[in-house]
């Protein structure tokens, strides 16, 4: 007789992976439009300072062929796909989330669409949105009357 040690988490830890390499791409309705849904998502910093808003997505694995930058509507979209490289081994675990991804961003209407940079270096890209003059912070000076 064999005896084996009965872990009661692994049949939810299972499903929980069974669950999350399910393929997630589909649409879905939002109020009134339709917005598209990748099978992972990249995770995405987004900063401001008095010129700029400053957009950093990490896409590791990801090549730069794979990933495009769109502006539609007043809306930044990042759109790509991250390949696989592995393809007919005997795989034991895979965390590394494959497939493909979006994330859409609606802009403030102080921006300058037309000059946005986008930078790609090492799997992290850099957006950096000017904002239009009106936008920026102005110092008033304030006069002493004497």
């Amino acid at each position: 007789m064999d005896l084996s040690v009965w872990d009661p988490f692994r049949e939810m830890e299972d499903l929980l992976d069974r669950y999350n390499q399910a393929p997630r791409k589909s649409l879905t309705r939002g109020s009134d439009s339709i917005f598209e849904v990748g099978d992972w998502l990249p995770v995405v910093d987004i900063e401001e300072n008095k010129d700029a808003y400053l957009v950093k997505a990490e896409l590791p694995g990801v090549k730069k062929e794979d990933v495009s930058v769109n502006i539609d509507n007043g809306v930044l979209t990042i759109k790509g796909e991250k390949k696989s490289e592995i393809k007919d081994k005997k795989q034991h675990r895979v965390e590394c989330s494959y497939g493909s991804f979006v994330r859409s961003f609606t802009l403030p209407q102080t921006v300058k669409a037309e000059k946005i940079e986008a930078e790609y270096k090492n799997g992290i890209l850099n957006l950096t949105i000017p904002k239009s003059e009106e936008a920026k912070p102005k110092q008033i000076e304030v006069k002493v009357k004497s």
